[in-house]
């Protein structure tokens, strides 16, 4: 009687069936946590845990306190001297037999009973052992995907991918995937999402192998397996060989660069110098912050006041920790054009990639601290549904799509992120005039607040300026800090146009555009009122026109239909 034939294994995740997550996500997840207790409770009884196997395999080796126990003792203060005085050493290895056993068994059924499926509709999860639950996330409200990939989960392949949707905790995550599947998943919900028919796609590639034996690569997509495809006269391997293959893989894993060159065009891709992060970051806001409490904890040792240096020292450490940490995350940073939309990736040994789909981005705003102006340094960044700078450091740096950059770099990123500004383009030419421009300099091309503006705004009123070009409002302010915010007016939730008593007796108002909340805030301080009143009625009207005919969202029937 011939064996069962070996499951296929699964290359295309979107095809509408249920499937279990990548074996070692219970360990990923939760078993870190159980092992690092472990190594705690280790650590703090050490001592006894050496007195507890000499007094097992050589009792006449240590002269033990244990006899000195009595019931009257309080077990909380030793346990592991009460277990062995009474004589409960088998039942102890017994219930922590019993507790791994356990745990293990928690981690197989978690493992089990965690499935998910990718339909035409929707993203879909269940979850849960004695409480079950089923969520759902519909692809017409997805904003946008990460992959993120911890150095721990890199050593298993795997790779933890999180669906971002519009709405209050609404993202989906799928924590852990082969690390093979997870960016042909990710193309295939972004395919679905878009609009675009399977049909005329295809399923996702597998993932091509180093050879395992003699004969043909084999192809398989996460933990390699002995799948056909060799020679058939090849022997079988050996689990050395596919131990072998194994370590290749991660070691390639490892070295391979996060952006694959192929996907986008090398004109499309900004790329960030490490002195470039540094610098910058050594002349940020924190960097002020921490010589100032050098300063102090200098003048307290100098002056004997040794209070101040419990007082503000530790206060440095923490300035450290997020110095050293923002440069860490910015390393191998990388912002990119594919198919799927703008993937903007980061990270050495962790690694980090999100991609944001075309029709997603409610506002983008360049920004210039004044310690950056003589370098010509920006940052940018964008507001999209689901993500705000409330939910977190981590939904903080999905926000901010460049760390650094030059003018040259944010003009090609505003052009990934908005194609209508794209260079050759109305808006593209304005930029410029955004970034460093003021009133009354030769070739600005914004509408200016009128000078008695300067009376609440003294020393910003010359940058404070907007224009409206194809379908984007660009608004400009500030002086210490400079930005630039863009609209796409498709995406605009609403205008409002205000004025307190000092603004309206001096005839202005202030103008501010609601998008999703977010780190950007899109307004104007200071516009003149007949003006503002007129760019209020432009805008309205305009955003209700530009909304009807944006078709952005569905970028894949489009490219389809044509």
């Amino acid at each position: 009687m011939s064996g069962a034939a070996p499951a296929k294994p699964v290359v295309d995740l979107a095809d509408g069936e249920w499937h279990r997550l990548h074996p070692a996500s219970p360990l990923l997840r939760g078993g870190l946590v159980f092992i690092a207790i472990a190594g705690f409770v280790i650590a703090n009884l050490r001592e006894r845990v050496v007195e507890f196997f000499l007094v097992i395999f050589a009792p006449g080796q240590l002269d033990d306190g244990f006899g000195e126990w009595s019931d009257e003792n309080d077990w909380g203060r030793d346990p592991i001297g009460g277990i062995v005085a009474n004589n409960l050493v088998g039942w102890a290895l017994l219930g922590v037999l019993l507790v791994v056993v356990l745990v293990i068994a928690g981690f197989w059924l978690s493992w089990r009973m965690h499935t998910f499926r990718i339909t035409p509709e929707a993203v879909e999860v269940r979850s849960g052992i004695l409480f079950r639950s089923h969520r759902s996330a519909r692809l017409d409200r997805i904003q946008g995907i990460n992959i993120t990939r911890p150095v721990f989960a890199r050593l298993f392949g795997a790779a933890k991918l999180e669906v971002q949707v519009a709405g209050q905790s609404g993202n989906m995550q799928l924590a852990y995937l082969g690390s093979s599947l997870t960016d042909g998943l990710r193309r295939d919900i972004l395919r679905l999402a878009s609009g675009a028919r399977a049909t005329k796609n295809g399923p996702a590639p597998a993932v091509a192998l180093p050879t395992v034996a003699s004969g043909e690569a084999v192809t398989v997509p996460g933990i390699p397996e002995p799948l056909p495809g060799a020679a058939p006269s090849a022997e079988p391997p050996t689990i050395g060989s596919r131990a072998g293959a194994i370590v290749g893989q991660r070691v390639d894993e490892f070295l391979a660069p996060e952006l694959d060159p192929e996907l986008a065009p090398p004109e499309s891709v900004v790329h960030i110098p490490v002195g470039r992060i540094v610098g910058s970051t050594l002349l940020g806001g924190a960097a002020l912050w921490m010589l100032a409490l050098a300063g102090i904890v200098v003048a307290g040792i100098v002056s004997r006041q040794l209070w101040m240096l419990f007082t503000f020292v530790p206060a440095a450490i923490g300035i450290v920790s997020y110095l050293w940490s923002r440069i860490t995350k910015s390393l191998r940073y990388s912002i990119a054009g594919t198919p799927d939309g703008v993937r903007v990736g980061y990270g050495l040994l962790s690694t980090a990639n999100h991609t944001l789909p075309p029709g997603r981005i409610h506002a983008v705003e360049a920004t210039q601290w004044i310690f950056w102006r003589p370098f010509g340094w920006w940052s940018v960044r964008i507001n999209v549904a689901g993500q705000s700078v409330t939910n977190g450091s981590e939904a903080a740096q999905r926000t901010q799509v460049l760390p650094v950059g030059t003018a040259e770099d944010v003009q090609r990123v505003i052009a990934l992120l908005l194609p209508e500004a794209a260079e050759g383009g109305p808006v593209a030419a304005q930029i410029g005039s955004g970034l460093t421009g003021r009133a009354g300099r030769e070739g600005d091309r914004f509408s200016a607040t009128p000078k008695r503006g300067a009376w609440l705004h003294p020393f910003s009123w010359r940058r404070i300026g907007w224009s409206v070009s194809d379908g984007i409002a660009l608004l400009r302010r500030g002086s210490l800090v400079r930005r630039l915010v863009l609209v796409p007016l498709a995406r605009m939730q609403s205008v409002a146009l205000s004025a307190g008593p000092v603004r309206r007796g001096l005839g202005l108002a202030e103008l501010r555009l609601h998008t999703v909340v977010g780190p950007v805030v899109p307004s104007l301080p200071v516009i003149e009122r007949e003006a503002g009143e007129a760019l209020f009625a432009h805008l309205a009207d305009e955003a209700v026109e530009r909304a009807n005919e944006d078709r952005s969202q569905h970028w894949g029937r489009e490219t389809a239909d044509a």
